[in-house]
């Protein structure tokens, strides 16, 4: 597992390097004070899976530094690290693409959690801010034609509905494991559901294979 730590604080970037060691053993952590860092880093690895961003870097920053890698590396999952915590910040970060949003004042235990969330396919936003109150739901599909979603995404959610893991299902769509877990995020948003197990119930629920017993 390979990931990159986008932030302009030397100490920041150690703490993460830190904490995100416990994620798996051979977990390898890069480090960028910039944007223009991460890229290039990001190009020579291509097998990086996840960067976590702060959200307050020096030069390129903010919705717009999200939007720039989600742009030029839209498979790779971006993660924002902010000392900010309101709503709006979280809310702003995600709508433009941020895959998690943790706040720097968060234990190493949430940190963790909310990074396996993500390497998942799922979405984290801290419980405060979903406890202040969102957007009203979307409603729930009621048939696969209502989701949107492009024939291969239907071909993961159907694997996954399966019960099958992202490596089988990269042998068996012949997809890389970036693409899969890029196509995964679009399904879980889809259905409007945080994990592969309530995305296998929804896919049943709309007819579609069944979930993992």
């Amino acid at each position: 597992m390979k990931l990159l730590v986008v932030d302009d604080h030397p100490l920041i970037r150690e703490a993460v390097r830190h904490v995100v060691a416990a994620l798996d053993e051979g977990v390898t952590v890069l480090a960028a004070a910039d944007c223009d860092a991460g890229f290039a880093l990001a190009e020579a690895h291509p097998d990086l899976e996840l960067v976590l961003l702060d959200f307050n870097l020096r030069g390129l920053a903010g919705v717009p530094a999200i939007r720039a890698w989600r742009g030029r590396l839209p498979a790779l999952p971006v993660v924002v690290l902010s000392s900010a915590e309101d709503r709006s910040t979280v809310l702003a970060a995600m709508a433009a693409g941020a895959a998690g949003f943790i706040p720097k004042s968060s234990s190493n235990e949430v940190m963790l959690s909310a990074l396996r969330l993500v390497l998942a396919g799922g979405k984290y936003v801290p419980a405060e801010v979903l406890s202040h109150g969102s957007a009203a739901p979307a409603r729930p599909a009621t048939s696969l034609d209502h989701l949107g979603l492009s024939p291969r995404q239907l071909d993961v959610l159907h694997l996954v509905a399966e019960g099958k893991p992202n490596k089988l299902i990269c042998d068996e769509l012949g997809l890389a494991e970036r693409t899969v877990k890029a196509h995964l995020t679009e399904v879980l948003r889809a259905l409007g559901v945080s994990s592969r197990t309530q995305a296998a119930l929804a896919a049943t629920r709309l007819g579609l294979g069944r979930p993992r017993s």
